[in-house]
């Protein structure tokens, strides 16, 4: 397809996105679904009038995934429940760490004596696979900043943490393969991917977070009337956090998400919100006072609030286009029974075993586990992971192999996530 005739495309869906918005949202289907069916009309599976090839556009996918994942996690960090408790937060923590190994482990399992791949291929093929997507789950996700529900708290946080922890083990997967340096017995790997790149990350994200939210309060104190460009403070947030902590080999993904989730809470916290939910809703609803009419309130402004609707639209815009994409990378050959049995192991064994175990003995309810456990969409983030492992020597016979299995999984969990999400969450809210 020529330029023209992208722009064209986009315009149209975007359009037909925007004007049809209440009428899409009542339909039994998601957006990305739509996406994903004009990407497969248009692709190499029917009419062919694009083509996307995953192996030979990796530099170009993985910027591109990293830019919405990197947006997305954001967002989410900002939409976390204030005040902070790590009684609230210890299940999302359970999810996106010890879930996200026993994941990991499973699909490994599976890919080695089943699929017959190397371990280090199995190991890297569970670290793609087993993160769940920021970009991809908005209709499972907190849907306001503030929203306290606590399927979609814990949904939403985990998202956003699991795109981080997930890197440690793309990183072994890849010294298994010869690809990364491990050290003597994994020695190098535990101690620099997995404490310091973790830990580094966690700490930068929330001191970068608070010392924003503290600049911000600063300079609206002294000035009240003082123009300040929240949009772009927030995105200079995320491009500064992101380049420190990847400058000093920590994982960015995570260094985002803790960023957001610092910047709203000290902001708050500033603001003199009380710490029970009642203040809570008080300062929700204050906070919306003051953006419409920002000098006939006291409550001033916010870098969190004011920049969060203009990253919602760069992810609509961002889940359009690489879904659109993702439709053009599929072909007749990547439906082999490896990917349907990968996707069907991981969507109906690992996702949900690991979420049971992960869970055991937190008092969550089993329904909010059930939900829980059947709500990891796959999508963006996986495609980061393939296209980051891609670039970084993969070869290309095994590279080939495992883009046709992700891209089968991720269409499979867009499809499924996306016929039930609706029925199934409007089942539990009622009950």
């Amino acid at each position: 397809m020529s330029t023209t005739a992208w722009f064209i495309l986009i315009g149209c869906l975007m359009l037909a996105r925007g004007l049809g918005a209440d009428r899409i949202a009542r339909l039994p289907l998601t957006s990305a679904m739509a996406y994903l069916g004009v990407g497969l009309l248009l692709g190499p599976m029917f009419l062919g009038l694009f083509a996307f090839d995953l192996l030979q556009q990796a530099p170009l996918l993985e910027t591109l995934t990293e830019i919405a994942v990197l947006i997305s996690l954001f967002s989410a960090g900002v939409k976390m429940p204030v005040p902070f408790s790590l009684a609230r937060w210890l299940p999302s923590l359970r999810l996106a760490w010890l879930s996200m190994a026993i994941s990991v482990a499973l699909v490994a399992a599976f890919a080695y004596l089943v699929l017959g791949l190397p371990l280090g291929a199995g190991v890297l093929l569970g670290a793609i696979l087993a993160p769940t997507d920021p970009v991809l789950a908005t209709d499972v996700q907190l849907r306001h900043a503030g929203d306290s529900e606590q399927l979609r708290f814990i949904l939403t946080s985990e998202a956003g943490m699991n795109d981080g922890s997930g890197f440690p083990f793309v990183m072994l997967g890849l010294g298994l393969l010869g690809l990364h340096e491990l050290g003597p017995h994994g020695a190098t790997w535990l101690w620099r991917d997995l404490v310091w790149a973790s830990g580094a990350a966690i700490a930068l994200g929330a001191a970068g977070g608070a010392l924003l939210a503290w600049l911000g309060w600063q300079v609206r104190a002294k000035e009240p009337k003082h123009a300040m460009l929240d949009d772009l403070a927030a995105l200079g947030l995320i491009a500064l956090v992101y380049g420190l902590t990847t400058w000093l080999h920590a994982w960015g993904f995570l260094a985002v998400f803790f960023a957001g989730v610092a910047l709203r809470q000290t902001e708050l916290r500033l603001a003199g919100a009380p710490k029970d939910r009642q203040g809570l809703l008080q300062a929700e609803e204050a906070h919306a006072v003051s953006a419409a009419k920002p000098h006939a309130s006291e409550v001033p402004l916010t870098v969190s609030g004011e920049s969060l609707v203009f990253k919602e639209h760069l992810e609509r815009l961002s889940e359009l286009t690489l879904v659109l994409l993702l439709g053009g990378t599929v072909t007749a050959a990547a439906w082999s029974w490896q990917a349907w049995s990968v996707a069907l192991f991981l969507l109906l064994v690992a996702r949900p075993a690991s979420v049971m175990l992960g869970l055991l003995a937190s008092g969550t309810s089993v329904r909010l586990r059930g939900l829980a456990a059947w709500f990891g969409v796959r999508g963006i983030g996986s495609l980061y992971y393939l296209s980051y492992a891609i670039a970084h020597g993969l070869p290309r016979g095994l590279a080939r192999e495992l883009a046709d299995i992700t891209v089968v999984v991720i269409i499979l969990s867009i499809v499924a996530h996306g016929l039930t999400v609706k029925p199934l969450l409007e089942r539990y809210w009622r009950k």
